[in-house]
């Protein structure tokens, strides 16, 4: 890819030490780290990720996903992952950008281009990792470029993160962030459905009150939940629970008890045992062993 050498050299310039860095453009980030990483536990939001330099994989569920170079993945829901760097080193150094997707200006550019052919399918997973072009590696490269010209910011910017989103759904490989934005789709209303959890991961999950809202029979909503999540509807909240439970020990200094009922568990005794199957160690052991990484 003639265009990936020199948008790593942008990436490179405007983050020089590992970590994450927002941007002067609205929705994008850098991210840069010098060796290989442990697990770490997120939430993807609908997003656009692109790796320049380095490998990535990234587990939904129980599928992994890996990107590079000559791939991106495609967020097209809010999905909770565990992601981990396989190739970074201090002489090349892992760099990729994540620029966030606005799901109704997906749908706009799908209503104004006929151009683009309509998904297949009622459904799909909604995380998906397509190959690279040049025509989208060209339109990401002038969009970073703005950062050294950041009164060029606000009136190129909204042009080239349209341009960005329509190349990626000309891939048919991105059937599923077409469903997503079509409202009225199967998609669309299991999406809905994910931002409700995520808004109330705390609160109890009932399956079948869930599918009356989206006007699905129980079996048919699991079944359609799964296939765009690669997890059920309680293992999708149980993940949500877990990593914000996490976040609490960590950030705000809260006991195990505190940080289980905060996030919705009746039992700390339950909640240690599925934190330890989560991330490997009960909940005081693993907090120390991420104060003594980091």
């Amino acid at each position: 890819m003639k265009h990936n050498g020199e948008l790593t050299e942008v990436i490179g310039n405007h983050i020089r030490t590992d970590g994450t860095q927002e941007t002067d453009i609205p929705g994008l980030r850098f991210i840069r780290t010098s060796e290989n990483s442990e697990p770490v536990y997120s939430v993807y939001e609908p997003s656009l990720c692109i790796v320049t330099q380095g490998s990535k994989v990234v587990m939904l569920g129980k599928e992994t996903f890996q990107y590079d170079p000559t791939s991106y993945l495609t967020a097209s829901v809010h999905l909770p992952i565990t992601g981990q760097v396989v190739e970074a080193s201090p002489q090349i150094p892992y760099l990729s950008l994540q620029l966030q997707l606005d799901m109704n200006q997906v749908l706009e550019i799908l209503q104004s281009s006929p151009q683009i052919g309509k998904p297949k399918g009622e459904s799909g997973r909604g995380l998906v990792i397509s190959r690279m072009s040049e025509s989208l590696l060209d339109a990401v490269l002038r969009l970073v470029r703005l950062l050294d010209t950041p009164q060029d910011i606000p009136v190129l910017s909204p042009g080239l993160q349209r341009e960005i989103i329509y190349r990626v759904l000309q891939d048919e490989q991105n059937d599923p962030l077409k469903k997503f934005a079509l409202i009225g789709s199967q998609a669309q209303r299991i999406a809905k459905v994910i931002d409700q959890i995520n808004r109330n991961f705390d609160q109890p999950l009932r399956v079948e009150e869930l599918a009356q809202q989206v006007r699905m029979s129980s079996s048919s909503f699991y079944s359609y939940f799964k296939e765009v999540t690669g997890m059920s509807p309680i293992q999708y909240q149980k993940q949500l629970r877990l990593q914000e439970a996490r976040r609490l020990l960590f950030t705000e200094e809260l006991n195990a008890a505190e940080a289980s009922f905060q996030v919705g568990y009746e039992s700390p005794s339950h909640f240690s045992r599925e934190y330890t199957r989560k991330f490997g160690l009960p909940p005081g052991q693993d907090l120390r062993r991420l104060r003594g990484t980091l």
